[in-house]
């Protein structure tokens, strides 16, 4: 195989032999600009010879990477710090005061642990919300994985702080245009309708067109969102977001747990795409699960996310998977709800069209997001129905192989610089709760 150097994040040509794609035995070759060039039985023979890169995937299951559509990735330093709290209590006495002490350095090595769970995990592509995002683009620039980051939104209502929210918007959307890297895109990243001006999310709204950009938002996560609104504006949360413009084809809502039917009707009519959290909605307890069904019949893109790591706890999409389809069948008191095929085209495609990367589809000319999960382990032993395995048996741990754009981000397990970014990230989350704890 070469020098280890030669392998890892470059780009190069490459041949997948020996895997599945569609349940049948194929193989893939991937180009020098990083797109996939051939899928199918025998391309191993037709270009025997021409590629920088064999790997041998020995059977196993070939997927476009996975596409988590709501994080808060740099949370990752926060798992396990507060759990089993009501919501406002838990941001309010835990999360919120935390935040308060994050510095630069803690956003860069939270966002590379989260990046290195996303790679061992199969995630190829993530949609972002934070703050001092600057260094979270620098982890993933320095990760390989592609990103849409935006800056969390909150003015609180007040006129001077929406100043200030609205320059540290231009200021990240500028950043990203100068890196000029083609995995990284900026959003606006209006919070939600209980933290921003009705004045804010008109601007938001305004700087994404202008700027030809998303927009990323939390809508109708618990059921107070939805009274409150209702008691302040006369109206529920989706008809206040589309007359302050946000609701576009460009749009990812996360959460939207308590929509109505002419709510989802008016997320299709827009275009706009959902991410189902069901993982972090559950632990939560926000007692309602999106109304996937509706959704999709009025033609939203219903995709699924993980939320952040002090919510949920961890960033594996197969988990997410498994977890909204049986929340689904469970809160609905259907078993035919979300099945597999669904819940799996809700990670790859689905979330791949909403962050505006590629097809999320192995086929050829679709950028080289590539994941091999292993055949040769438990969770796909028998393999009567791979697409059944993948959603209801497989765990992340399964990902052997994780291509982004072309370039080999981890191979059979391994990741240059793993140790470094766990010690410290480590180190960066024990001095923040030290830090915090001494204020």
């Amino acid at each position: 195989m070469g020098d280890k150097d030669d392998i890892f994040n470059k780009r190069q040509s490459i041949l997948i032999a020996n895997v599945m794609v569609d349940g049948k035995a194929a193989d893939i070759f991937v180009n020098e600009g990083g797109a996939i060039a051939a899928v199918g039985e025998g391309v191993r023979v037709q270009h025997k010879g021409e590629a920088d890169l064999v790997i041998d995937g020995d059977g196993a299951v070939a997927l476009p990477g996975l596409a988590n559509t709501h994080t808060h990735a740099a949370m990752s330093l926060l798992r396990g710090y507060a759990d089993d709290m009501i919501l406002q209590d838990w941001l309010g006495q835990k999360i919120w005061p935390l935040e308060a002490h994050l510095t630069g350095n803690d956003v860069y090595w939270g966002t590379k642990l989260a990046c290195l769970e996303m790679i061992k995990t199969g995630t190829t592509a993530f949609n972002d919300m934070y703050f001092m995002m600057d260094e979270a683009a620098r982890a993933v620039d320095e990760a390989g994985i592609r990103a849409v980051l935006c800056y969390g939104f909150i003015d609180l209502f007040n006129p001077e702080k929406r100043e200030s929210e609205c320059k540290a918007t231009e200021k990240l959307a500028a950043q990203i245009r100068v890196m000029n890297n083609p995995r990284i895109r900026a959003a606006a990243g209006p919070h939600a309708i209980y933290t921003v001006s009705p004045e804010g999310l008109k601007w938001c709204a305004e700087f994404a067109k202008e700027q030809k950009i998303g927009i990323h938002i939390h809508l109708s996560e618990t059921e107070n969102e939805v009274t409150d609104c209702i008691a302040q504006h006369g109206k529920r949360p989706a008809a206040l977001l589309d007359e302050c413009s946000i609701l576009t084809q460009k749009t990812i809502a996360a959460h939207c747990c308590w929509l109505e039917d002419e709510e989802c009707a008016l997320l299709g009519k827009r275009g706009v795409s959902v991410s189902h959290n069901p993982a972090s909605n559950m632990k939560l307890a926000t007692n309602r699960a999106m109304p996937t069904r509706q959704l999709m019949a009025a033609g939203a893109n219903v995709c699924l996310g993980t939320d952040g790591c002090a919510s949920n706890n961890n960033l594996d999409m197969f988990e997410e998977m498994k977890t909204a389809a049986l929340l689904q069948k469970f809160f609905w008191n259907d078993p035919t709800v979300l099945p597999a095929p669904v819940a799996l085209a809700m990670a790859t495609a689905n979330g791949a069209k909403a962050l505006g990367f590629g097809t999320g589809t192995l086929a050829i000319g679709s950028p080289a997001d590539i994941v091999l999960v292993s055949a040769r382990t438990s969770c796909n032993t028998p393999l009567h129905n791979v697409t059944s395995n993948l959603v209801y048996s497989c765990s992340g741990a399964a990902v052997e192989t994780t291509i982004c754009d072309g370039r080999v981000l981890m191979l059979n397990r391994e990741i240059p610089g793993e140790e470094e970014i766990l010690a410290g990230a480590a180190k960066a989350a024990h001095e923040l709760v030290n830090r915090s704890q001494s204020a």
